[in-house]
C-alpha cells in the first residue's frame, strides 16, 4: 500500500494573488483557511467553497479547492444545492455582512433551521467595502457614509442573535488578527455536523479602521459560558458589552441532507420519467 504524502498550504494555495486592500481582514480568514484545511487534511477536490458578491467573496479564487462565485446573497443556496447533491463533499459558504445579512438575509435563517451541514462564515467588516462605502446592515448607528451622510438610524443587526434564533446547531464568532483561533474556530466549524456559523470581525481598513476598537474590546467567551445552553448563548449576544470570541452554541440535531437521502437515493431518480410528468 502506497502512503500517500501529508498535504501542506501549497496544496491549498492558488497562484491567484488576492487584490484586497493591505491590511484588511479577509487576509486573516483566508490564511486561516488554508492552516484549517491542512490541519484537516482535507483532499481539496473533496472540498467545495461558494461565495456570492463582495470583497469577502472572492476567497475562492485563493483556495484550490473546487468553489463557486456566485450572485450576491446566494453563497447558502448554492452551499444547499451542492451538499444535498454531493453529502459526501466539505461545504463551506463564504461572504460578507450584507452578503449574508442584507440582499442574503433571506437564505440566512433558512439554512441555518434546516441544519444543513455546511460551514457558513461571514466576513463582517461593517461596511460595503467593495462598492466604496455605504453603510450596511452591521454598521453601527448614527454611522456617515456616502449612503447615509447624517449619520445611519438603523440599530445594527446582530449576526450571532440572528443565527441562534433561526436554529443554527454551531454558533461562534471570531477576530481576523487573531489566527490561531480563528483556525481552531474554523476546524471546529467543519467537523461539526450541522449548520455551523462562524461570524468574523474582519476590519475594512480603507474605509473604518476597526482593528484599534476591537483590539480593546475582543475577549475570550466568559469561563462559565455553557455553549450546551441556547438561552445563555442568546443572553450573552445581546447583553455583550464586549466582543466575545469563541464558541456561543454548539447541538446535535439531524442533519438535513441525510433526512432528504433517507426518503430516496439519488441514484433512483429517473430524470426522465420525472419530466415526462409536465
Amino acid at each position: 500500500m502506497v502512503e500517500t504524502a501529508a498535504l501542506t498550504l501549497r496544496d491549498y494555495r492558488t497562484d491567484v494573488k488576492p487584490i484586497w486592500c493591505p491590511g484588511c481582514g479577509d487576509f486573516g480568514v483566508l490564511s486561516s483557511t488554508h492552516k484549517a484545511l491542512v490541519q484537516l487534511q482535507l483532499r481539496p477536490e473533496n472540498v467545495v467553497i461558494a461565495s456570492g458578491i463582495g470583497c469577502s467573496s472572492r476567497l475562492p479564487y485563493f483556495v484550490k479547492t473546487y468553489g463557486i462565485h456566485g450572485l450576491h446573497g446566494r453563497s447558502l443556496p448554492l452551499a444547499t444545492g451542492m451538499k444535498l447533491a454531493r453529502p459526501d463533499l466539505t461545504v463551506l459558504a463564504y461572504g460578507g455582512d450584507g452578503d449574508m445579512f442584507s440582499i442574503g438575509t433571506g437564505h440566512t435563517p433558512h439554512a441555518a433551521r434546516r441544519n444543513v451541514d455546511i460551514t457558513a462564515v461571514c466576513m463582517d467588516n461593517q461596511i460595503y467595502g467593495l462598492t466604496k462605502a455605504q453603510t450596511s446592515p452591521t454598521s453601527v448607528r448614527g454611522y456617515k457614509s456616502k449612503s447615509t451622510p447624517y449619520g445611519s438610524p438603523d440599530e445594527p443587526l446582530n449576526p450571532v442573535l440572528l443565527a441562534l434564533a433561526s436554529g443554527a446547531s454551531f454558533v461562534a464568532r471570531a477576530y481576523s488578527a487573531r489566527a490561531k483561533e480563528l483556525t481552531d474556530l474554523l476546524i471546529k466549524g467543519i467537523q461539526h455536523k450541522g449548520f455551523a456559523f462562524i461570524h468574523v470581525k474582519s476590519p475594512c481598513v480603507e474605509f473604518i479602521n476597526t482593528y484599534d476598537m476591537l483590539d480593546r474590546l475582543v475577549e475570550e467567551m466568559p469561563v462559565d459560558h455553557d455553549p450546551s445552553d441556547l438561552q445563555a448563548a442568546m443572553n450573552l449576544a445581546v447583553t455583550e458589552e464586549k466582543v466575545h470570541v469563541g464558541v456561543f452554541y454548539e447541538s446535535e440535531r439531524p442533519v438535513y441532507e441525510e433526512v432528504a437521502h433517507s426518503w430516496f437515493k439519488p441514484t433512483d431518480f429517473d430524470a426522465d420519467a420525472f419530466f415526462r410528468r409536465f
